[in-house]
């Protein structure tokens, strides 16, 4: 029976939301704006003698994770 009124409302509903008269028309002013380019110059300097080191971690949240991972004195195993 509840499921039976359950399919009834939602019909109920649907048909309800289709029968609305949604012929509202919005107009929008297209705004035209000029657009200019500026070459933009890339320097790239080969051989040079800088060396960076750049670290992979195969975890995006490494860092966090070895922040939250501390122990204190509760985690420690005690004896009987």
């Amino acid at each position: 029976m509840k499921t039976i009124l359950t399919i009834l409302f939602v019909l109920f509903i649907g048909l309800f939301a289709q029968a609305q008269d949604a012929k509202v028309e919005v107009k929008v002013a297209a705004q035209i704006e000029s657009v200019v380019l500026v070459p933009s110059t890339i320097e790239a300097t080969l051989n040079s003698s800088e060396t960076k080191v750049a670290r992979l971690y195969m975890d995006r949240n490494y860092k966090v994770k070895k922040a939250l991972s501390f122990y204190t004195k509760a985690n420690k195993t005690k004896l009987a």
